[in-house]
């Protein structure tokens, strides 16, 4: 599983002009599922993003998680961070999951969220969605939980 994550002040997912997600202070992830990937490496993914500590504390260090501050996830599913971009000049998008697996994974990690972290939306798998945030700091980074097998 691999999650893109962006600290930011504020984020929402449209849906054909209708708000699907949104939040305030928090984290905004792109989410996507590899082949081999499943609810344990789906489950691993999240517990990462919860805890990993991208927020300042009182002396302005990055030591204070998601759950440390209380802000909001807007989990959006993103199929293309799979991309193989090894050569040519067109991703091969071989390595991620079928997207029925990417839907049951996508599903899965929204459902668990919402059952650990009170704050927590989604964008909608297989929509047109326009993602609009405000980037704090800017702070992006790129976690991944490797595949089971491949």
């Amino acid at each position: 599983m691999i999650g893109l994550l962006q600290r930011v002040a504020s984020a929402r997912v449209d849906v054909g002009g209708e708000t699907v997600g949104a939040i305030g202070r928090g984290l905004l992830v792109l989410v996507c599922a590899e082949k081999g990937d499943d609810e344990a490496s789906a489950a691993r993914l999240l517990e990462r993003l919860l805890g990993y500590r991208v927020f300042a504390d009182d002396l302005g260090k990055m030591n204070l998680s998601l759950r440390d501050v209380g802000g909001g996830l807007l989990l959006v599913p993103q199929f293309t961070l799979a991309a193989d971009t090894n050569s040519g000049n067109r991703p091969s998008f071989t390595p991620a999951a079928p997207p029925e697996a990417g839907r049951r994974l996508f599903d899965f990690i929204i459902t668990r969220a919402a059952g650990l972290h009170a704050d927590t939306a989604s964008g909608r798998f297989g929509a047109d969605m326009q993602v609009s945030l405000t980037n704090d700091g800017p702070v992006t980074f790129w976690l991944r939980v490797p595949p089971a097998a491949v």
